[in-house]
């Protein structure tokens, strides 16, 4: 029973949501560093806005520059990776037991997430390059499911707060 309670508990969810998400995040970053190419097509395509429906209203947004599209790329990639580790770090507290910290980690890393998916592609990519318009590069329902993820689990983690955490 007692092992029952404590793999039933909110405290194992939160960690194994925790260790998804980093291992997601890190695959992620893996997967645009081993296979740039990619990934950089989709991001200049989207900041080109070049398979969009090409109204003069919209594509004066476009960003076409090669230098500005691979510092982005760059940037991408260098959030996913740290989001990552963040997430790394906060599922080790999690199994070291040092509740607080995870807590602070965890939901540091899905902040991160949420900015990324939430702030970056959903806001940015999706409406400012209004990226929903394409039908070749839209990341749209990717990035939700992603912001999705991170957002359950800042209210799973801060839903599950114990009234008196004692700190680490």
């Amino acid at each position: 029973m007692r092992l029952l309670a404590r793999v039933g508990s909110p405290q194992a969810a939160i960690t194994a949501l925790t260790g998804i998400t980093a291992l997601y995040m890190g695959l992620v970053a893996f997967g645009n560093i081993t296979d740039y190419p990619t990934n950089h097509a989709f991001v200049q395509h989207v900041f080109a806005m070049d398979t969009t429906f090409g109204s003069p209203n919209t594509t004066w947004r476009a960003i076409t520059n090669p230098t500005l599209v691979t510092i982005a790329y760059v940037m991408i990639i260098a959030w996913e990776a740290v989001t990552a580790l963040v997430l790394v770090a906060g599922l080790v507290a999690w199994l070291r037991g040092r509740e607080e910290t995870a807590r602070r980690l965890s939901s540091t890393g899905w902040v991160m997430q949420v900015l990324l998916f939430g702030g970056g592609f959903i806001a940015i990519g999706g409406e400012w390059f209004v990226m929903w318009q394409s039908k070749d590069w839209n990341g749209l329902s990717a990035a939700f499911q992603n912001f999705v993820v991170a957002a359950l689990g800042l209210v799973l983690l801060h839903a599950s707060r114990s009234r008196e955490v004692v700190p680490d």
